[in-house]
């Protein structure tokens, strides 16, 4: 048995974040001791990202770290085996997510800790909610789009039982991009009204305006800059 001489003193020991389920409802289900490895080395290597959505990367799991505490439990089976027999029951076992993620020119494998945020980023790759990043961070997660009932509230007014229905007929009868961009345009225009907005897309209706794509938009002179709000940030892209 090889022992173990202890921290040394003066050694900058960052924690890492354990969530208390971890140890009363996910610790007695653990039957094997790679899977224990494994989903610990996750807990860890996790935590040493950034962002909001952290994921580790098939090829990050090859590390001799973990490969050498994998091999002592066999020395007789090579770390690969072991490692991916851990992968597959710590996934089956839900503790890790799973998802293979399409490139051009190949298939990436990432796994994150199956929290509210992990699944949370599984759904959004799974609805193409994602865009290449680069070589060390494979992909990024796009921002999330505000909807319409949002987009009006913050930059015409509060809705009202009246308002509401009206956008909930012009989501049947007008395209999302349609709408969205009359939003636009009444807030750059200071008509901060239904009946402004509701006049737009009549317009563009009757103007064969194509109802493939959103209008196209002109920072030069659309006047997009003077949007204000909570998502003016997110209009002026």
């Amino acid at each position: 048995m090889k022992k173990f001489s202890g921290f040394p003193e003066g050694s900058k020991l960052s924690p890492t974040a354990f969530p208390a389920l971890f140890f009363s409802d996910l610790l007695p289900l653990i039957d094997d001791l790679a899977e224990l490895k494994l989903t610990l080395f996750c807990f860890w290597a996790v935590n040493q990202k950034e962002g909001r959505f952290r994921y580790l990367r098939r090829l990050e799991l090859n590390c001799p770290e973990l490969h050498s505490s994998l091999q002592a439990i066999n020395p007789e089976t090579a770390p690969d085996v072991l490692l991916e027999g851990a992968l597959k029951r710590a996934t089956k076992r839900g503790s890790l997510l799973t998802v293979d993620v399409a490139f051009e020119d190949s298939v990436e494998t990432l796994y994150f800790i199956n929290t509210s945020l992990g699944r949370s980023a599984i759904a959004q790759i799974k609805a193409g909610k994602w865009q290449p990043g680069p070589a060390t961070h494979p992909i990024e997660f796009l921002p999330e789009r505000p909807n319409i009932y949002a987009l009006f509230e913050s930059n015409i007014g509060m809705i009202t039982p009246m308002i509401r229905d009206a956008l909930v007929d012009a989501e049947k009868e007008f395209p999302v991009g349609w709408i969205e961009e009359a939003i636009r345009e009444a807030a750059v225009a200071n008509k901060r009204s239904w009946r402004y907005i509701d006049a737009i897309l009549k317009r563009w209706e009757r103007e064969g305006r194509s109802r493939e794509t959103t209008p196209g938009r002109n920072p030069a002179t659309d006047g997009s800059q003077y949007i204000s709000g909570q998502y003016a940030d997110f209009i002026n892209r």
